[in-house]
């Protein structure tokens, strides 16, 4: 069940780098306009709110790579970014878009549940 649990938070920790990426270094190029339904426009106005957010999701990989990497020692930090992720999620969904929910919410509480469920 940890090999499990640790791979869900690995893949969780991969996703919010992926989200890293598109906010910090692809918002206002096409795949992230795409990606984020965004005119030129916008994404150019709106680039260094997006890469400020970029970096805070990376804070959140960062965090749940360290828990990772300590092993059994690292349980109490897993559980503390994957709640900062379903946090995030919740906030990110209640007043940006409703998608963020499953994108990010979902998948820390999965990996969470998991997490909890392993110890």
């Amino acid at each position: 069940m940890t090999i499990i649990s640790d791979a869900l938070v690995g893949l969780v920790a991969v996703f919010h780098l992926y989200f890293l990426v598109l906010e910090m270094f692809l918002w206002s190029k096409p795949y992230g306009r795409k990606t984020f339904g965004l005119t030129a426009e916008r994404a150019e106005a709106t680039k260094s709110l997006a890469a400020n957010q970029g970096l805070y999701n990376g804070f959140l990989a960062a965090g749940l790579i360290w828990g990772l990497c300590l092993g059994a020692a690292g349980l109490q930090i897993k559980i503390f970014f994957l709640v900062c992720v379903i946090i995030a999620g919740i906030f990110g969904a209640a007043t940006a878009n409703r998608k963020i929910l499953w994108v990010q919410a979902v998948p820390g509480a999965v990996a969470l549940a998991l997490v909890l469920l392993a110890r």
